[in-house]
C-alpha cells in the first residue's frame, strides 16, 4: 500500500500546482509588397489643337518674312514623371513643303525660330532651329513631378538672312517635339 500511497501524493502535489502559463494569442506577420516602375505621360494638348497656326509668312509688300509673327503658346496638361526626369525640346525649320527646289538666287524656302518647353523645370528646354548646337534642349529634374508645360515658339528669322524673300508655297511646315524621359 505504501506504493499506492505515495504515487496518490505525487499526483494530488502535481494536480494542486500552478499549470504552467499558455498564451491565447499567437501572431504571424505577412509582408505586403509592391513596385512602381520609374514612368512617364506626356499628358494632353489642352483645347486638342497641336498646331501652332502662323498664317501668312511673308509681308505681302516686300515679301520677306513678316517682323510681328506670333502665335499662342500650347499647354501640355496632365503630364507625370514618377522618377528623376528629363525634358527635351527638338524642332525642325518651316520648309515649304511644295516648292522643294534650291531657292533662287535672293530667296529662301525655310524659316527658322526657337521652341520653348517650360514648367517641368526652373530652366525652360529650348531648341533653336537655326542653331548648330542647343545645349539647353534638354533639361534634368531631379524629383517626381506632375504638372503642365507650356510650349512656345519665337524669334522668327528666315534662313540665309533676313533680305531673303520666302518663295510661294502653300504648305511651310515645321514640328516641335517635347519628350519627357524617366530615369531608372
Amino acid at each position: 500500500m505504501r506504493k499506492l500511497s505515495i504515487g496518490v501524493a505525487v499526483l494530488a502535489t502535481a494536480l494542486a500546482a500552478p499549470a504552467f502559463a499558455q498564451s491565447s494569442t499567437s501572431t504571424k506577420s505577412f509582408t505586403v509588397q509592391g513596385n512602381v516602375p520609374a514612368m512617364c505621360a506626356g499628358g494632353t494638348i489642352v483645347g486638342g489643337n497641336g498646331t501652332f497656326d502662323l498664317g501668312v509668312l511673308a509681308d505681302t509688300t516686300t515679301g520677306q518674312l513678316r517682323t510681328d509673327l506670333s502665335a499662342p503658346d500650347k499647354v501640355i496638361s496632365g503630364s507625370f514623371c514618377s522618377s528623376r526626369s528629363t525634358i527635351t525640346i527638338a524642332a525642325t525649320p518651316m520648309a515649304a513643303q511644295n516648292f522643294t527646289a534650291t531657292p533662287p538666287s535672293g530667296f529662301a524656302r525655310s524659316v527658322n525660330y526657337v521652341a520653348s518647353a517650360s514648367g517641368w523645370t526652373t530652366t525652360p528646354a529650348s531648341f533653336d532651329t537655326g542653331a548648330a548646337a542647343n545645349t539647353a534642349a534638354t533639361q534634368i529634374r531631379a524629383t517626381a513631378f506632375t504638372g503642365d508645360i507650356t510650349v512656345g515658339i519665337a524669334g522668327f528669322a528666315t534662313s540665309g538672312g533676313s533680305t531673303l524673300r520666302l518663295v510661294a508655297d502653300t504648305n511651310y511646315s515645321g514640328l516641335v517635339t517635347v519628350t519627357l524621359t524617366a530615369a531608372p
